[in-house]
């Protein structure tokens, strides 16, 4: 039995030093010590990520080239982090005389420039306006500069045909805080 103990802490700890999201791996030592079957784990092991820390995700992105600030929630006490992102209006062109078909494409490579975007990690939430007005949607960027939000942004398909313009803001959200 110790020696399937051994075996098991052995290939948690392999498992473990995978460049894979960490584990932390809580088990009652009689469970292991009473479990029968020799090639599974018991059942009630509990498995739960291990979060990084505030300073740790701070520093990570400071290295990046992110800028952040932190501030101490006053009802929870928990640090909350924020990150500079980079909003994206995006804006009716001044040339917009395309045919239905010329139009339709620049919608498709529209499309495909957002979702490389997303695919690439450099946009978190993409989208049109629910209005017919003369904001027509936002990117949010998750990039560190200014310089490289404005650079992916004026390399879509559809402002280089003049049909959209950009316009970007700085803008500080919770660093990992969902939509509600």
């Amino acid at each position: 039995m110790r020696k399937f103990l051994i075996t098991c802490l052995v290939t948690i700890a392999i498992v473990a030093c995978k460049d894979e999201p960490k584990t932390v791996v809580s088990v009652d030592t009689e469970t292991i010590t009473n479990h029968k079957e020799k090639d599974t784990l018991p059942k009630d092991i509990i498995i739960e990520p291990i979060k990084k820390s505030v300073k740790q995700i701070k520093q990570e992105l400071a290295e990046q080239g992110f800028k952040t600030l932190d501030y101490v929630d006053e009802k929870t006490k928990d640090t909350v982090l924020m990150q500079q992102y980079f909003m994206a209006f995006l804006k009716r062109g001044a040339i917009r005389g395309q045919n239905e078909e010329e139009a339709a494409e620049l919608q498709k490579l529209h499309m495909a420039h957002l979702k490389k975007m997303y695919d690439l990690g450099y946009a978190d939430i993409s989208g049109p306006f629910g209005d017919d007005g003369a904001i027509r949607g936002i990117t949010i960027y998750n990039v560190p500069t200014l310089k490289i939000a404005d650079s992916l942004a004026n390399s879509d398909p559809m402002v280089i045909a003049g049909r959209l313009e950009i316009e970007i803001h700085p803008w500080w959200a919770g660093k990992g805080l969902p939509l509600r």
